[in-house]
């Protein structure tokens, strides 16, 4: 037995104590031979491979790591799944920015010799969120680490595209997508961000109308004019074709255009009769929501934008300008030419990409599409019929919002680091034809191709040239659905699936928890978890988001530094209440206040005991109100810590255990012993209750302060002590 000495240091400890917990190996679930009872696994939200340790990281992982380390003292084979995710665009970009620094590009290495690159970056700095992780303290398998493009991982993501292909419910088209210009890829819905623009609406004459848009630029690809079919102010024009005053697109404007466009006037609910004049203009090629009313009225789709964000050929002497410079240029010569009414101030939101924050411009593109109402009935009947609960329940609301009203999904990307397409294509283009909804614009054939784990070694259309499998790569949320199964040998996914709680953040439900319920289901014919928790978002003092962009971004690495794993977990999950966090740095001193209560509690029932301290494990009885009144505590504490774990009340389950041991335990049973331990009727019996109350405690704390914890454990010679207290049953 170690005496416990002087002030509680956790630099001494944590580190030595993490490695010990490591090389023991009871982290894997196959080493914990005793705990025979049902699976408890949790899987790691997967942090981008570019990512390092933030407050959100330091949340989530600390509430797994407490029900992990709860429910392994309970006898369940607990496994916690680590990895990572490649984060295409994310990893790319990053990359690409280390290029330019270097005189290069991407394009000047070509493709393989970029994945190259990639791939050394990834292998000198992938894993540095792994060992901060570590610092931490939790206690993931991580003998069972997962990373995206590992190759048996990458393997079952190919397989599900093919799946997909097979069942007929991923097709390639030519629509309307999210496109970034800067990243040079399409996107989802759900990978845009929303940045508040102060603009101007424009109120442009079109005929006989005034209609308003703030995308004046995109007059030259509109096809038709849209009302509100309960709109009566225009319902004698819908059905009418117009003739609609054009910008002179070749000349001067000194002498203004007679030339005028063709386009015809539809009935759609998805106007909005207060927006502007009550009617707009249709542009289906350059945004969304025009795309699904040309596809609804057969309207033509007009390609102006380029993939770079540059007007194009059509746009004539606007061509080359970027979409911003050329709006300006617009509105100048609509002003010369009497087209432009009026314009009034415009305060709207505008979508950006989330990775690097360029605006985005809707294109047409050909994409593949994977087909989302039948996989959304099943993510939607998993909740609706409680085999998947969320909690709190008022996140289900968005859950199904989102599900009910989901858009088939792009999950092709323009990139190159990523999962390539098992998709080959002909040279040639023999017998082409076309599932598009609309004409190609541009003339060209659709390609023929083959679905293929393997490059066909014929060509099953021209039988002549040798295939070239596409340059796409697939959306990085198409892999990550597949995180609770995918990479994992057979045996594994025999013993270890499904799951059963995830714990994550509210702006990933419908991003990830959703695709992998219904990918769970898909490919394993069972969900793949029980519960998702929604946590809170840690906000800054003053209820800003944190960002390291805006300097308003918290290292948790300082705080471990400062004041130790154990303090800032504790300053964590004092203040894990369900809600956002407006974060206080006082919960933590408050927790290295509490730590060293705890070190030096132990300390004196240490030193009353030191002579025997077996007695641990018995029930005492009790003989004094002071025994019967600590012992009831204890009893009412274990109850009240097991149900609100289960409930995943964690900030009330710590605040209760901190009452319990400062003044229940210290204040009150302490200082009564003092005076039991010195007289011979009580004194053996006070030092059971001692002994007992303390390992009591030190179960209770471990999930959540598991160092010192673990440290104190060791330093006692309890009776029938395990190897540590992580292991020992609760």
């Amino acid at each position: 037995m170690e005496s416990i000495s002087g002030a509680y240091d956790p630099k001494n400890i944590e580190g030595v104590l993490y490695k010990k917990w490591e090389v023991s190996g009871y982290f894997n679930p196959d080493n914990l031979s005793e705990n025979e009872g049902e699976n408890y696994i949790a899987y790691m939200p997967l942090p981008n491979v570019t990512g390092t340790l933030h407050m959100g990281h330091a949340l989530n992982n600390t509430l797994q790591d407490i029900l992990i380390r709860f429910y392994r003292m309970r006898g369940k084979k607990t496994l916690w799944f680590p990895g990572t995710d490649h984060a295409g665009i994310a990893t790319q970009f990053v990359v690409e920015k280390q290029l330019k620094k270097e005189g290069t590009s991407r394009f000047a290495l070509g493709r393989e010799k970029f994945i190259e690159k990639v791939w050394e970056w990834k292998n000198q700095y992938g894993n540095i969120i792994y060992d901060q992780l570590k610092k931490l303290g939790v206690s993931c398998d991580w003998s069972r680490v997962r990373f995206t493009m590992d190759d048996t991982y990458a393997k079952d993501v190919q397989n599900a595209f093919i799946h997909y292909h097979e069942k007929g419910f991923l097709y390639r088209g030519y629509r309307t997508v999210n496109w970034c210009p800067r990243c040079a890829t399409s996107l989802s819905e759900l990978e845009l961000e929303y940045k508040e623009e102060e603009s101007k609406l424009y109120f442009i004459k079109y005929g006989p109308f005034t209609l308003a848009t703030t995308r004046p630029e995109t007059k030259f690809g509109d096809t038709g004019l849209a009302v509100n079919p309960r709109d009566a102010r225009y319902k004698e024009y819908v059905g009418k074709e117009l003739e609609i005053e054009s910008l002179s697109i070749e000349g001067s404007l000194d002498e203004p255009s007679k030339k005028k466009n063709i386009i015809i006037v539809v009935a759609d609910d998805a106007v909005d009769v207060e927006f502007g004049t009550g009617i707009v203009k249709v542009t289906p090629a350059h945004d969304l929501v025009d795309f699904e009313i040309g596809s609804r009225h057969n309207l033509p789709l007009v390609e102006v934008i380029n993939e770079r964000g540059e007007m194009n050929s059509r746009a004539g002497k606007y061509a080359g300008m970027k979409t911003g410079d050329a709006r300006r240029k617009i509105v100048e010569d609509l002003k010369t030419t009497g087209l432009l009414e009026k314009e009034e101030a415009y305060t709207h939101n505008v979508a950006v990409c989330y990775r690097c924050g360029h605006v985005i411009e809707p294109i047409p593109s050909r994409q593949w599409f994977l087909k989302m109402e039948a996989l959304a009935d099943t993510a939607l009947d998993a909740v609706k019929n409680g085999k998947v609960k969320i909690h709190p329940e008022n996140f289900e609301k968005p859950y199904t919002v989102w599900l009910e009203h989901i858009k088939d999904w792009t999950v092709s990307r323009q990139i190159w680091w990523g999962h390539q397409l098992p998709v080959y294509f002909c040279k040639n283009k023999q017998e082409a034809s076309s599932n598009s909804q609309f004409p190609i614009s541009n003339g060209e054939q659709e390609e023929k191709y083959v679905v293929s784990m393997k490059k066909p070694e014929k060509c099953p259309f021209c039988e002549t040239c040798e295939m070239e499998q596409s340059p796409d790569v697939l959306d990085t949320w198409f892999s990550s659905a597949l995180w609770p199964f995918a990479g994992l040998s057979e045996s594994d996914r025999k013993k270890y699936y499904p799951g059963t709680t995830l714990i994550t953040a509210r702006d990933i439900l419908n991003l990830w928890v959703a695709r992998m319920i219904y990918s769970g289901i898909e490919f394993q014919n069972e969900i793949p978890f029980k519960d998702v928790l929604i946590h809170g978002t840690i906000l800054t003092k003053d209820g800003k988001r944190m960002s390291k962009s805006l300097g308003t971004g918290i290292d948790p690495l300082k705080y471990i530094e400062a004041y130790g794993a154990d303090a800032t977990r504790f300053g964590i999950v004092w203040q894990a209440n369900g809600q956002d966090i407006r974060w206080d740095e006082t919960a933590i001193t408050a927790g290295k206040k509490f730590l060293n209560k705890l070190w030096n509690a132990s300390r004196f029932v240490q030193t009353q005991t030191e002579k025997d301290d077996s007695r641990s494990l018995k029930i005492p009885e009790a003989k004094t109100d002071a025994d019967r009144n600590i012992l009831a505590a204890l009893a009412k504490i274990t109850k009240d810590t097991e149900t609100n774990l289960r409930m995943f009340e964690f900030s009330k389950s710590i605040r209760d255990l901190y009452e319990f041991f400062w003044h229940d335990f210290c204040d009150t049973y302490l200082e009564i012993s003092k005076k039991q331990l010195s007289e011979l009727s009580t004194k053996e019996n006070t030092e059971h209750i001692l002994l007992f109350t303390l390992r009591e405690t030190l179960k209770l704390f471990h999930p959540f302060v598991p160092f010192i914890t673990e440290e104190i454990y060791g330093r006692f010679s309890f009776d029938q002590k395990k190897e540590f207290l992580m292991v020992e049953r609760a």
